[in-house]
């Protein structure tokens, strides 16, 4: 039976929990960027939808994702961390298959109109965006939970890996079961990685609801009596610094990934499903570099979050300028790299400082705002992304972003206290005014 940790004490024990977290992290990063990056551009093609419909499917998605992720963050105050997790895991499992189901009626003919095709995907994602924004803030509060404060920094980097890990090494592996899926059928291959990404999510849903140790609601479990609530809490000084970055690390994520396959296909003239076998390696190489920082050099080096989130917007300035440049695979590839690398280092940083900067029993609303926050940015990247991308030209994208970053960079030098997540415990005083003795 779980017992309450005492103030800032870590719960070693729960390395097993952290680990099936992660996994569900994994497979939610990796599920969204097989539909962005490996299928859904492939599929518009082939059904002759418009471009700008991949962008508007996910734009959706990312408003119904904001709108929901604090109640979610908020519910699992009292539900409790585990129940709100499953629901998010559930939900997104019931995307996926309704997805599929969908893409392959339209493939075999079955429904022919584009716009009752489009209204159909899109439903498919808005119940990802309804539900599936459960599992993130649920898990990162867990964790929180459960961690001190020296040790939170290193525990949320490796948390967040699993959803950046499975972002970059998703389309590699929708590659390779597009590949071995066509040797069946085409229609089969291209939906390969759907269908066994919703088998992957109902089995770690399962596991979630039934194995992850939960005994008490997070304010028992954490030794406090109440929350102070979501409302207003984005607006204060020590937590908006850090949600305003996310916002645009996720406009700035959304308009790359996005852009990124149509880049592939146009430039390389590599039309269709043909164009997984480049977008599956360079994304595994992105990936490799996000395993890298989060998981030995954030370690390692003990940066403290304002370096995390200006060393990670330069190397994304950087990933966004070789975009605008490549025209082979090397450039491409080593692109990916560059934004493994930042988003490896940028991600942790503002998730561990907004969670630093939050009491203990504010962590489901910080985290809340954060899951949002890491949405937002996709409600509008398609009018950055796909729609200059085809209307502007294929370089607009990626100098915005260019720009982006740059700012974002200089935001977090002169926003961010110099030592933000390590010992000044300033912030976290100032949110919590009216914190209750413990």
């Amino acid at each position: 039976m779980d017992t309450p940790p005492l103030n800032d004490q870590s719960r070693p024990d729960r390395r097993g929990s952290f680990l099936l977290l992660f996994f569900c992290l994994l497979a939610v990063g990796a599920g969204n960027t097989m539909l962005t990056s490996a299928v859904l551009p492939p599929l518009t093609r082939e059904l002759k939808l418009p471009d700008w419909t991949a962008g508007a499917i996910f734009s959706l998605s990312a408003a119904v994702w904001v709108v929901t992720a604090p109640y979610w963050g908020a519910k699992s105050n009292v539900w409790g961390r585990r129940k709100v997790a499953a629901i998010g895991m559930f939900g997104f499992a019931a995307s996926m298959f309704f997805f599929a189901l969908v893409s392959l009626a339209a493939l075999l003919g079955w429904i022919t109109n584009w716009i009752l095709i489009f209204v159909l995907l899109l439903t498919a994602r808005t119940l990802f965006g309804v539900f599936g924004s459960a599992t993130n803030p649920a898990a990162q509060a867990y964790v929180a939970d459960r961690t001190s404060r020296s040790e939170r920094m290193d525990e949320i980097a490796t948390l967040t890996s699993g959803f950046t890990l499975g972002q970059m090494a998703g389309p590699a592996a929708a590659a390779a079961l597009i590949t071995g899926g066509a040797i069946l059928s085409p229609t089969v291959g291209l939906l390969a990685p759907v269908i066994v990404i919703t088998v992957i999510a109902a089995v770690i849903a399962w596991l979630v609801l039934t194995r992850l140790p939960e005994n008490r609601t997070p304010r028992a479990d954490a030794g406090h009596g109440r929350s102070s609530g979501a409302k207003g809490l984005w607006k204060h000084p020590a937590i908006f610094p850090f949600l305003l970055y996310a916002v645009a690390l996720s406009l700035v994520t959304g308009v790359l990934s996005q852009t990124f396959p149509y880049a592939i296909m146009d430039r390389m003239n590599a039309p269709g499903a043909a164009s997984a076998q480049f977008t599956g390696p360079a994304m595994t190489l992105g990936a490799m570099a996000t395993l890298i920082s989060q998981l030995v050099l954030i370690p390692r080096l003990k940066l403290p979050v304002r370096s995390l989130m200006v060393y990670g917007a330069i190397m994304l300035a950087f990933a966004s300028l070789f975009m605008v440049w490549a025209q082979d695979f090397a450039l491409f590839a080593f692109a990916q790299i560059l934004f493994g690398f930042g988003q490896g280092f940028a991600r942790p940083g503002f998730s561990a400082g907004a969670s630093l900067a939050a009491t203990h029993e504010q962590q489901g609303d910080v985290a809340g705002l954060i899951t949002a926050a890491n949405g937002m940015g996709f409600v509008i990247s398609p009018l950055f992304g796909l729609w200059m991308y085809e209307n502007v030209s294929s370089e607009a994208p990626f100098i915005v972003c260019t720009v982006v970053v740059v700012l974002m960079a200089l935001y977090a030098f002169f926003t961010t206290p110099k030592d933000s997540g390590d010992k000044n415990t300033a912030v976290t005083d100032a949110v919590a005014k009216d914190k209750p003795p413990e």
